[in-house]
């Protein structure tokens, strides 16, 4: 069983696949790969930015340092469920994510008053904290919802080695906390049948690499939410500033 963790860092690339390239690849890497106890299951995250996007139009320009925040769910969260909120950075290519888990009803009463209670983990203290640290800093408010339905695969020798694949990647503007929440949106890139994402600590697998020279698939710059805001909510931020 694979667990979700609080605190790691690896390298991460993606790669867009066609449906036909995507069941090609599942079928090879059969022997190698199973998939986790989640199955087919919905992500749902909202990203949190500043008034005018800074972080985000710093994330594109692609620096050796950037950083995002983001409320991160698995499956649509209810009051009592855990969500995620989670700092994650990367430098020079290797990405860092730093989380806590709270209750999502915790979670919405964090946003409100971030100082007003502190947890029972030294850890998770210390990472509050630089969450504590980053919305005072930049004054962060929710700028969008991303949702996609994801597949996971881990290697059988090397439960760090994972695959991911996300269909239906969608995006919404709106009603992050209401009462009744869901995971409806807008389709980010509809040209992209399927999304996926390899997470390693080092080199790939000799036969994992092969696989993909076999099948011709080669590594594509995306980001979920940068690409919902170059094609989405970029042209909308100069119509607020001109009027």
């Amino acid at each position: 069983m694979v667990k979700l963790k609080n605190s790691f860092q690896r390298k991460e690339k993606k790669y867009a696949l066609s449906n036909e390239t995507y069941h090609k690849l599942r079928e090879k890497l059969f022997p190698h790969m199973q998939e986790d106890e989640y199955g087919l299951h919905t992500i749902m995250s909202v990203y949190f930015d500043t008034h005018d996007y800074e972080m985000i139009r710093h994330s594109i320009a692609k620096p050796a340092y950037k950083e995002k925040f983001r409320i991160r769910s698995y499956g649509i969260p209810t009051e009592s469920s855990n969500v995620f909120l989670e700092i994650k950075k990367k430098v020079q290519g290797v990405v860092y994510k730093r989380r806590i888990a709270l209750s999502y009803q915790s979670a919405k009463k964090y946003l409100q008053h971030p100082h007003s209670f502190k947890l029972v983990s030294a850890k998770d203290q210390q990472i509050k904290q630089e969450i504590d640290w980053l919305f005072a800093r930049k004054r962060l408010e929710p700028k969008v919802m991303i949702a996609y339905d994801r597949r996971a695969l881990f290697a059988a020798e090397d439960e760090e080695f994972r695959v991911t694949f996300d269909f239906n990647i969608r995006y919404r503007e709106e009603r992050f906390y209401q009462e009744n929440l869901s995971d409806y949106g807008e389709k980010v890139a509809p040209e992209i049948d399927v999304l996926m994402e390899v997470k390693a600590l080092g080199a790939y697998p000799l036969w994992f690499s092969e696989i993909l020279a076999d099948l011709d698939i080669y590594p594509s710059s995306f980001s979920k939410y940068a690409q919902a805001y170059q094609r989405y909510l970029y042209h909308k931020e100069d119509f607020y500033h001109v009027v």
